[in-house]
């Protein structure tokens, strides 16, 4: 399991999640935030952090799409450590 980013950080200007995360798998895209999920130690630290709601576990239904657009953009994104 990983935790992905979804279209509610879109424009999102928060980054408490970024701060809290131990393994520093946030990306910065062009308008919202990513998660790499295969440096993302599923750890969970950042869900309840983000005031956005637009972190979730992968395993949530319907996600696979934001799975797939958190792995594309973390590959170009800037790591935000």
């Amino acid at each position: 399991m990983t935790y992905v980013v979804n279209e509610s950080c879109i424009k999102c200007t928060y980054m408490d999640c970024v701060e809290i995360c131990p393994a520093d798998c946030f990306y910065e895209g062009e308008n919202m935030l990513v998660i790499h999920p295969d440096e993302c130690i599923d750890c969970g630290v950042c869900e309840p952090e983000c005031p956005a709601d637009a972190i979730k576990p992968d395993s949530e239904p319907g996600l696979e799409r934001w799975l797939g657009l958190n792995a594309d953009y973390a590959k170009f994104g800037r790591t935000l450590r």
